[in-house]
């Protein structure tokens, strides 16, 4: 049989809780302008002949397109791949059966129970037994710090009274309402910052840097390694949020999730869910990935040019790479899959229309 050229056979796997699918293309070397396709069905867990089920698929692959054999034990070549594309369920079965990370929030003080009180949303609200899920996180901190917004969003007249910058955010206008001086400054403790957003920050308190890396301490000496810091107004003020972060890297947490850099939205509620969420999944998931590119040469993971591509399926229906890849964005990454393939093969191509639906 001919041999194959570089970077040819395009791979992709669906790793779910009990099956995994491998589906592989390449250009036929025996027949110029055809393709052949490969697909290979295996259990996701089968300890006694395989560690990970992509990657047995994938050697499986390899096997077939080039005629060479490859023991289990050894490690694959990826010359002949062009990309790897792979959706899973880890973090979405971690999540389900609750076996994510052990983790602690950090919040803003007086905002203890915030994501334990949720939203008070009562979807059955006839149900006599609700049963409420535990929260995700293990242990809880709170910070001392506080910032809130400049001005009234119940103002009619709220962009006429708004406090306005020049270019170099320097206050040029102040607030016309409850504390304004007559003079262009809104009074009141703290210091007036402008927002990421726009808006005008008062930083009403400053966290004790000192009192924060000693709690964090106390975390890590307790066996904690992963941390979710949601503090107020972080999704247009993150700097408080992105200084804790630093002190946690710096004493050895191998995961923080901030939730300014996860989701930085209005809603404190869903930002800290994300946040812990992410902070719940993501170790988890990084186990899995390791071992998964433990079964590639070192190229695989490298990105360099020329290197294969490796791209994970999102919540969202997208591709990933590995540094955008997180717990949080997998929590659908094997149902996005199916929904997108079917998108993909009920659409009919010349009449520009859904076969189904």
């Amino acid at each position: 049989m001919p041999p194959i050229p570089d970077r040819s056979i395009r791979i992709c796997a669906d790793r779910g809780g009990t099956f995994c699918d491998v589906h592989a293309s390449y250009p036929d070397p025996e027949r110029p302008g055809e393709i052949k396709e490969i697909v290979v069905k295996l259990l996701s867990q089968d300890a006694a002949n395989y560690k990970d089920a992509p990657t047995e698929g994938i050697r499986r692959v390899l096997e077939i397109a080039t005629g060479d054999e490859f023991p289990r034990s050894s490690i694959l070549p990826t010359d002949k791949i062009d990309y790897i594309r792979l959706s899973t369920t880890v973090a979405t079965n971690a999540l389900l059966e609750r076996k994510g990370e052990k983790h602690a929030l950090l919040i803003t003080k007086g905002f203890k129970d915030l994501l334990l009180i949720g939203n008070q949303s009562r979807p059955k609200i006839f149900d006599l037994n609700i049963r409420r899920p535990a929260p995700l996180y293990s242990a809880v901190v709170e910070v001392d710090e506080r910032v809130t917004l400049v001005g009234y969003t119940s103002d009619p007249k709220a962009e006429a009274h708004a406090v306005q910058f020049n270019e170099d955010g320097t206050i040029t206008r102040g607030y016309r309402g409850a504390g304004w001086d007559g003079e262009g400054l809104a009074e009141g403790p703290g210091e007036v910052v402008k927002g990421i957003s726009g808006e005008a920050v008062r930083i009403m308190k400053k966290p004790d840097l000192d009192s924060v890396k000693k709690d964090l301490e106390k975390l890590y000496d307790d066996g904690y390694r992963s941390i979710a810091i949601v503090l107020c107004h972080s999704y247009t003020f993150p700097a408080h949020e992105l200084q804790i972060g630093h002190i946690a890297r710096a004493i050895g947490f191998s995961q923080v999730s901030e939730s300014s850099q996860l989701l930085p939205m209005i809603k404190m509620v869903p930002r800290g869910v994300s946040s812990t969420a992410d902070a719940y999944l993501t170790p988890i998931l990084k186990q899995y990935l390791d071992g998964f590119f433990h079964g590639f040469d070192e190229k695989l993971r490298d990105g360099r040019l020329r290197s294969p591509r490796v791209e994970f399926m999102g919540s969202d229906g997208g591709l990933l790479d590995l540094n955008n890849f997180s717990g949080l964005k997998s929590i659908l990454s094997g149902p996005a899959g199916g929904v997108v393939g079917y998108a993909l093969t009920s659409w009919d191509p010349d009449r520009k229309h859904p076969v189904i639906g």
